[in-house]
């Protein structure tokens, strides 16, 4: 079972950005995916979260408006596109993967986590 998160990259504020979580080993649409992101010195925070039939999504306030997610279970794929971005968006971006019944922003529900990928927003 793993995840693998891709994308990421070197951005200038206001610009725009796709990252790609692919999974392998698994029913992919048996899980919600989530994403979080960890800038340098802080704790990792929750960014947003699609279900496993990716018709229910959950943001987090400070994306919310500029991110948008969606996923390909053909694929085994989710996608964060990442618009309008400003430098606090800097951080490594993580996607996680949560069996549960339903969508959450609990870190601690999500059991299999990618490696992350790095997002920097020059200003």
């Amino acid at each position: 079972v793993q995840l693998q998160a891709s994308g990421g990259g070197l951005v200038q504020a206001g610009g725009s950005l796709r990252v790609s979580c692919a999974a392998s080993g698994v029913t992919f649409s048996d899980y919600a995916v989530g994403w979080f992101r960890q800038a340098p010195g802080k704790e990792r925070d929750f960014v947003a979260v699609i279900n496993g039939r990716g018709n229910s999504k959950y943001y987090a306030d400070s994306v919310r408006g500029r991110f948008t997610l969606s996923r390909d279970n053909e694929q085994n794929s989710v996608y964060l596109q990442m618009n309008s971005l400003k430098p606090e968006d800097t951080a490594v971006y993580y996607c996680a993967a949560d069996k549960g019944s339903g969508i959450t922003s609990a870190i601690d529900s999500y059991e299999l986590w990618g490696q992350g990928t790095l997002v920097t927003v020059s200003s």
